[in-house]
C-alpha cells in the first residue's frame, strides 16, 4: 500500500520534516549534558524529539577555535556511536571568519557522515550558502544539509532566494543580532518576550522567513527566548510562533526550555484522535473521499491531517500502532545536494 507522504504530498514529498526543537550548547559540560539528555528523552519518547546543536560560534574561546572544533567533533562521534538515533548538528563560524574553513574541514570532514546538519550563522546572501556548500564538498560531506541563520535586514530581504537553495534545509531567525543591526531604531524590548511579537519590523522579519520556508518546502525555526527560567514565557512564545506565524521548529538555549517547546508545538489529544481516524479511514478507502462525522474529506484535508500526525510523532505523542509504523521511517528527509 502506498505511503501517505507519497500519495498526499505529491511534489512536496521531498519537503523537510524535522524535530520541533533545536537545542544549543557550546560549553563542554553543557554539551555533554545535552547529548545525554537527548539519549534519555529518545528512550522516553521512542523517537528523537529534539536536535542537539554543538556551538562553535559562541562556544569557542578566542584563540581556541581549532581546539573547540576538535572537541565538538569528538563529542558528536562518541554520542552517535552510543546513541544511533541521535540527531547532532554543529554551528560553525560565519563564512567570513578566519576559522570557517578550518571548522568545515575538521567537523564536516571527520563527522559529516553522522551529523544531521551544519548551522551557518550570519548568512547575508546565496553567495554565502554557495561558499559553505563548496566547503562541504571539499571536506567530502557531499550530502550534508545546511541550516541558515538570518540575522540582518538585508538577509531578510533575500530570504526567499536563500530558502530556494537546494542545500538549505531550514532558516532560523536571529532575533538579537537583527535588533542590534537597526542601530537603536528598534528598542531593547524588541528582544523581549513581548516586544518580539509586537514590534512591526521584528514581526515582519519573522513572517518573511516563515513564508520563504513554506514557499520552498523548508522548515522555519523560531528564535530564542532569553527569559529561559520562565517556562510560561517559553510556552507562550512557542505557541504564538507556531499558531500565528507558521513556525514549526524553535531554538532552545537551556534544558528547561525543551519540554515546554515540545508541549506547545504538539497537537492536542483530540486533534490527534480526529486526524488518526480520518487518515486510517482514508487509507482504507484507497484515498477516495470519505464522510467522517458528517463532514466530507478528500485529499486536500487528508494532507492537513497527515501533516498533523507527523508533527505528533515529532513531539513524541502517542499514536495508533498503524500510524506509528508509518511515521517512523519518514521522520527526516535530507536536503538534496545541488
Amino acid at each position: 500500500m502506498s505511503h501517505p507522504r507519497d500519495v498526499l504530498l505529491g511534489a512536496q514529498a521531498g519537503s523537510v520534516s524535522l524535530p520541533v526543537c533545536d537545542h544549543y550548547s557550546g560549553v563542554e559540560a553543557r554539551m555533554r549534558k545535552s547529548l545525554q539528555l537527548q539519549a534519555e528523552m529518545t528512550q522516553e519518547f521512542g523517537t528523537c524529539v529534539f536536535d542537539v546543536t554543538l556551538d562553535c560560534e559562541d562556544g569557542a574561546p578566542v584563540g581556541g577555535e581549532a581546539e573547540h572544533a576538535a572537541l565538538v567533533t569528538e563529542l558528536a562521534l562518541a554520542a552517535s556511536q552510543a546513541n544511533p538515533a541521535a540527531r547532532i548538528a554543529v554551528r560553525v563560524h560565519p563564512v567570513d571568519h578566519p576559522s570557517f574553513e578550518a571548522d568545515m574541514a575538521q567537523i564536516a570532514g571527520r563527522a559529516g557522515h553522522i551529523l544531521a546538519h551544519i548551522m551557518l550563522p550570519k548568512v547575508e546572501s546565496v553567495a554565502d550558502v554557495d561558499r559553505a556548500q563548496a566547503a562541504l564538498i571539499a571536506a567530502g560531506a557531499t550530502d550534508l544539509a545546511l541550516h541558515v541563520l538570518i540575522e540582518s535586514p538585508a538577509a531578510v530581504h533575500r530570504a526567499f532566494e536563500i530558502a530556494a537553495h537546494p542545500r538549505v534545509q531550514s532558516l532560523s531567525f536571529g532575533l538579537m543580532d537583527f535588533v542590534s543591526a537597526h542601530a537603536g531604531a528598534i528598542p531593547a524590548d524588541g528582544m523581549g518576550i513581548q516586544g518580539q511579537f509586537t514590534h512591526p519590523l521584528v514581526l515582519r522579519a519573522k513572517l518573511e522567513i516563515a513564508s520563504a520556508c513554506h514557499a520552498h518546502g523548508k522548515v522555519p525555526s523560531h528564535c530564542v527566548v532569553t527569559e529561559f527560567k520562565n517556562t510560561d514565557a517559553i510556552r507562550m512564545a512557542a505557541q504564538k510562533a507556531n499558531r500565528e506565524l507558521g513556525y514549526t521548529r524553535m531554538w532552545s538555549i537551556h534544558p528547561d526550555q525543551i519540554r515546554p517547546i515540545l508541549e506547545a508545538m504538539a497537537p492536542s489529544e483530540s486533534q490527534i484522535e480526529q486526524a488518526s481516524q480520518i487518515i486510517l479511514a482514508a487509507q482504507a478507502a484507497d484515498w477516495a473521499p470519505i464522510n467522517h462525522a458528517g463532514q466530507l474529506h478528500d485529499r486536500a484535508s487528508y494532507r492537513f491531517f497527515w501533516q498533523l500526525i507527523e508533527r505528533a510523532h515529532q513531539t513524541g505523542r502517542h499514536l495508533p500502532a498503524e500510524l506509528q509504523v508509518l511515521c517512523a521511517p519518514h521522520m527526516a528527509v535530507e536536503a538534496s545536494p545541488s
